[in-house]
């Protein structure tokens, strides 16, 4: 059974009811493994408020326009969702395949464009401004995901997945290994932090700030598929460990922290079963798992209170309603 409205994004919808959904709430399809899950469930069911893309990711949500901004990235565009009635349209194409996007501080929009190599700002006034597309002489090799820290700075990886085929940006060659940077907001200079991935994807602090997460999604290219973390002082990484489980034979893509510092990240590529997102206590415990019928590439908290977690997987935008709110909401 499937619940839907004939727009041509599709607006909010049941999911299908199956093994993990019998219609009554709390929604099966939210699975506790914890008590500290449990506490953060809420009584909300998994809705899809947008459909009809290829490839959805990076997404994320700004309060002064009660607006969601995702990435479609074989389309070469960018869609926006407004919260107020579930419209959903264009917001930017081409986008130069973008990726993952993100907040300021001041409320601007900060893109990794895949087929450009860069990452931008878009200004209040709508301009653009590149921040970044080479370093050391050589250009990047297709920023995927970023994050920016209390003090401006702006963390990035630069796995190179915009550049392995036409698909999500163009055939080219690498000139710079694959590295995770920090880009300084009052010098505009960037410096590599972590050298170590074989393909650093998504990332993600701690509400404190005082540890990063990264994920390597290297099993794409012969490599692991897993979450590691690190400290974080002055702006350089310390301690480097595994946090998360080895996900092969899928992997996970993208993660954000609650306010009580646990780690959602995406989920797919493998089980069906297992696709959707899931949640990590701060200690690398998993307590819980949002089952999605496909796989999710990327999440992010948002909504007017700050407690709706939207999740970008594939074809299609899901949210659903927690009684936890994201780590850090930038304006």
């Amino acid at each position: 059974m499937m619940i839907q409205n004939d727009t041509p994004f599709g607006r909010p919808s049941l999911l299908p009811l199956g093994d993990l959904a019998d219609g009554r709430y709390p929604d099966r399809r939210i699975q506790s493994l914890d008590p500290r899950f449990t506490a953060h469930q809420g009584n909300a069911a998994v809705e899809r408020i947008a459909t009809g893309f290829r490839w959805a990711e990076g997404p994320v949500y700004f309060a002064a326009g009660g607006m969601l901004l995702w990435s479609d990235i074989p389309n070469n565009r960018m869609l926006r969702w407004l919260e107020e009635d579930g419209h959903v349209s264009v917001f930017r194409a081409p986008s130069h395949f973008a990726n993952g996007n993100t907040a300021d501080r001041e409320g601007r929009l900060l893109t990794c464009e895949h087929d450009t190599r860069r990452v931008t700002r878009t200004e209040h006034d709508g301009s653009i401004t590149v921040l970044i597309d080479s370093h050391g002489g050589k250009r990047l090799n297709g920023p995927n995901d970023l994050i920016v820290a209390a003090d401006g700075a702006i963390w990035f990886t630069d796995p190179g997945y915009g550049i392995d085929g036409p698909y999500e940006g163009h055939t080219a060659d690498s000139e710079l290994p694959r590295h995770v940077y920090r880009l300084d907001a009052a010098t505009g200079a960037a410096r590599i932090v972590a050298d170590d991935f074989v393909r650093p994807n998504g990332l993600a602090l701690s509400p404190d700030e005082r540890r990063l997460y990264v994920v390597d999604s290297g099993i794409t290219h012969g490599g692991p598929a897993h979450i590691r973390a690190f400290d974080v002082e002055d702006g350089r990484l310390s301690g480097g460990r595994i946090f998360a489980e080895d996900f092969a034979p899928g992997f996970t893509d993208g993660l954000r922290c609650d306010a009580d510092g646990n780690v959602w990240c995406s989920m797919g590529w493998a089980d069906p079963a297992e696709d959707g997102a899931r949640c990590y206590a701060s200690d690398g415990d998993l307590i819980g798992k949002i089952h999605l019928p496909e796989g999710c590439a990327n999440l992010c908290f948002g909504g007017k209170k700050g407690h709706r977690l939207f999740m970008a997987a594939s074809t299609s935008i899901y949210s659903v309603y927690l009684n936890t709110t994201g780590a850090k909401r930038p304006f």
